[in-house]
């Protein structure tokens, strides 16, 4: 009986110490396969980023996004959706397009929050080879107009800021995005009419539309248009003598010196650049009026439309000096 109490206490012994070991292995699997935070990992993982994962896999920038040292203003699903892109346009996109406008998301520093300068457009170098500019005042951070709804999600190369907007690179100087809206032949049959007929002032405004310092136009629709004397191309292309001079104030009082994006603007008066003020209103959205509107405000209907010499706001209302 003895030997048999030897021997079953031997074996317990043995199954224990083979177990503890077990315990042991398991342990240092966990420890060497951490598991990966990447930015691409985030993204996959996070169920507000459907559009935007759908994005990345798209443009094939997966594998990129796992890597480097990285800062990336993430657009939400409802960025996505508020700037009329869904998932069936994105997936309708040019596949190269697509990739820069992702791209354009992305530096290739990591940039906290708390790192951003308080100041209005730090100029900061994308990977789409393009500059974006990166505000913090008082309403916090933002890029290009786009907010930061949520700062410094950590990733293990990098960090995200999500944003409430889809930004997109600069398609060209503000005459070129202007000439290839059509909202905007109205108003470039008027520029053209400006430049054409008094070279003085035409010189000027197309160094501000073609040039390298950077201006704000509140750019008025063909809609908007069509509710002044100026109701047609062939009534801006008649302009002549005070009728010129007064299309010329009107476009004049359209354009504000810097690049302004609607998270820089303040209420109140803003000089133009033809030295009659508009008066700024904010609130719900962002209003603008000259002394001619009365107390009729021009609405801005789309913001922060980028060119490589500065900011197109659209607006339903022909501003009035």
């Amino acid at each position: 009986m003895k030997t048999f109490w030897r021997k079953a206490k031997a074996q317990m012994v043995v199954m224990m110490m083979v177990a503890a070991g077990a315990t042991l292995v398991g342990c240092k699997d966990e420890e060497t396969t951490p598991t990966s935070n990447t930015v691409t990992d985030i993204v996959l993982a996070n169920n507000d980023f459907t559009i935007l994962r759908a994005a990345v896999t798209r443009a094939g920038l997966a594998d990129a996004l796992k890597g480097g040292t990285l800062t990336v203003f993430a657009p939400n699903d409802a960025a996505f959706t508020a700037s009329g892109l869904d998932l069936s346009t994105v997936n309708s996109l040019d596949v190269n397009t697509l990739r820069t406008v992702l791209q354009y998301h992305v530096l290739g520093t990591t940039i906290t929050a708390s790192a951003v300068p308080t100041a209005n457009n730090t100029e900061v170098p994308t990977l789409a080879g393009a500059n974006a500019y990166v505000t913090k005042n008082d309403g916090g951070v933002s890029i290009n107009g786009a907010r930061v709804i949520t700062a410094d999600v950590k990733a293990d190369n990098g960090v995200i800021h999500v944003i409430n907007q889809v930004i997109m690179p600069p398609s060209g100087n503000l005459l070129q995005v202007a000439q290839a809206n059509p909202n905007f032949t109205f108003l470039v049959a008027a520029l053209n009419k400006v430049i054409q007929a008094n070279p003085s002032v035409g010189a000027t405004v197309t160094s501000v539309l073609t040039g390298t310092t950077p201006f704000t136009v509140f750019a008025p629709t063909n809609t908007a248009f069509q509710a002044t004397p100026f109701n047609s191309i062939e009534a801006i292309n008649a302009a002549s003598g005070a009728t010129l001079t007064t299309l010329t104030n009107v476009l004049l009082a359209h354009v504000v010196q810097g690049r302004v994006f609607s998270t820089n603007l303040t209420a109140g008066n803003v000089v133009t650049a033809g030295n009659a003020p508009i008066t700024v209103t904010l609130g719900s959205g962002v209003q603008v009026r000259g002394a001619g509107n009365g107390t009729n405000n021009a609405n801005v209907t789309s913001a922060n439309i980028v060119a490589t010499n500065g900011v197109i706001h659209v607006i339903d209302r022909v501003i009035l000096p």
